[in-house]
């Protein structure tokens, strides 16, 4: 299982690898269906961009309305996630894991999970970041009951215990793998 030490290297690696899917989609991809529920690939697009800094402003204290993400209307969707990613990992690097008010392995999840349902809707050839899904698994196993699922996570689909991490933070997160 993760814990917070060491849970920045692996929260870098997380928008790293959300970057790289971000960078791989193309706008003539937006109206295509995700595996989120009543999300088209350009409104994932519009959430994942805004993460890292509705992340950070949760970090610092402020209420963050998380539905309030624009699609992107013109390329550089990437560059700007990367932006704000970058500007989450100093946040956190100044105030340490300690000081970490917004679990750290809970936002890794977060991108985790959103790369993974892009990298599918968007067929993203390359594979995913399995110590990255190993946190987001560890941490949501933890924490998400069934009764905090929402609208957000579908029903835990069944799979083995010996699939890939990347598949089983799927599986836990109602995707099917």
């Amino acid at each position: 299982m993760t814990t917070a030490t060491g849970s920045i290297p692996l929260l870098s690696r997380a928008i790293d690898q959300a970057g790289d899917v971000l960078a791989a989609v193309r706008q003539e991809q937006f109206s295509q269906p995700t595996p989120c529920a009543d999300w088209d690939v350009g409104t994932l697009v519009g959430h994942l961009t805004a993460t890292p800094g509705n992340f950070l402003a949760a970090a610092r204290g402020v209420d963050v309305d998380w539905s309030n993400a624009p699609v992107p209307d013109a390329p550089g969707w990437a560059e700007e996630f990367r932006e704000r990613g970058d500007d989450l990992l100093h946040h956190w690097h100044e105030v340490g894991e300690d000081g970490a008010n917004l679990p750290i392995p809970m936002q890794v999840a977060e991108l985790a999970v959103h790369a993974w349902d892009l990298a599918r809707a968007a067929g993203y050839p390359r594979p995913l970041d399995e110590g990255v899904a190993q946190c987001g698994l560890d941490f949501m196993e933890g924490s998400l009951t069934d009764e905090l699922r929402g609208e957000a996570f579908g029903e835990r689909v069944e799979i083995s215990a010996s699939a890939s991490y990347v598949d089983r933070l799927a599986a836990f997160a109602g995707r099917q793998p």
